[in-house]
């Protein structure tokens, strides 16, 4: 299986850069005063669509027509990050798309599709509605995370990290392990010291328990979350390879860790983000990574899809 490389980021990048925001790299005093190193917010949040993943759906779609494969409508499946990523990505370049989603995704993440102009079909199993829905409408899946060309559009937030800051850790959200896979194999090609740490919720750590099994493991559907963007069904075959080759580690963190970390990360950056965000500061703080004393650490923040939380 070939894995996907530094070059391949780079002409992600190239690709990318008229239909993607080039995100800000921000320092948080507060962060950095209360874990004892430099902090800085990649702010996906800002990002088109609010997350970090019309990088990935935008790179699949203009490799393919690159390739004069471009198809008149795609597929996928997506808690709501992706599928309205997939659905904005559709809408530059005139494919049509429909996506299947959670019957409890979040009505904003909803909302969020159907104004890029996404077709929505609510299941209790994604991967097999979107299945089907290939087979009716006889197009390609675009998937979130197990596609090369995905990862490499994923992958283009690890150069942009490393145009800003020499970092010594990097912390990155996990779902099925694309955006892990692909910021980490970016930067070890330019900055092969820093540690990059991919981040879970433990409840639904597909990543963490396919590289314990060694092969691919389904998680069973409906895994409850704080974080629903990081509650991929499993982690696939080219998300895999990528880790074990570019991913210093991989850590789960609680959702009760999950929910303390959430506002006070909003608080601390004075960012809308979602609970998948900030997992990195969860773990920090939960001692599932440790922080460099006095480097740099940079938290992948990867959505701002949610509404603020509430006392």
């Amino acid at each position: 299986m070939g894995l996907v490389d530094s070059d391949d980021i780079a002409a992600a990048a190239v690709r990318i850069e008229p239909y993607v925001l080039r995100t800000p790299l921000l320092d948080s005093e507060r962060l950095s005063d209360e874990l004892g190193c430099r902090v800085l917010v990649k702010a996906e949040n800002l990002q088109h669509t609010g997350s970090f993943k019309p990088r990935g759906a935008c790179n699949a779609l203009l490799s393919w027509r690159e390739q004069g494969e471009l198809p008149e409508r795609v597929v996928s499946f997506s808690a709501g990050n992706h599928a309205a990523a997939v659905a904005f990505a559709g809408r530059q370049l005139g494919v049509t798309v429909t996506v299947s989603m959670p019957e409890s995704a979040q009505e904003s993440k909803v909302d969020n599709v159907r104004h890029y102009g996404g077709e929505v079909v609510p299941t209790t199993d994604l991967m097999g509605t979107c299945e089907e829905l290939a087979r009716k409408y006889d197009c390609p899946a675009l998937y979130p995370f197990d596609l090369p060309e995905v990862m490499a559009g994923q992958g283009t937030i690890g150069r942009e990290i490393l145009a800003d800051v020499e970092p010594d850790l990097v912390l990155v959200p996990v779902g099925g392990g694309g955006l892990v896979g692909g910021i980490a194999t970016a930067i070890k090609a330019a900055a092969p010291d820093c540690r990059v740490v991919g981040v879970e919720p433990a409840l639904s750590n597909a990543v963490e328990q396919a590289l314990a099994a060694g092969e691919v493991v389904r998680l069973p559907h409906g895994v409850p979350t704080i974080a629903d963007g990081l509650a991929a069904p499993f982690a696939g075959e080219h998300t895999l390879a990528q880790v074990r080759r570019y991913v210093d580690d991989v850590v789960s963190v609680a959702e009760d860790d999950i929910a303390a970390a959430w506002p006070d990360m909003i608080t601390a950056t004075k960012l809308l983000l979602e609970p998948s965000a900030v997992v990195g500061l969860a773990a920090l703080r939960a001692g599932a990574v440790t922080a460099p004393r006095g480097g740099t650490v940079v938290l992948v923040a990867s959505g701002g899809n949610a509404a603020p939380p509430r006392d």
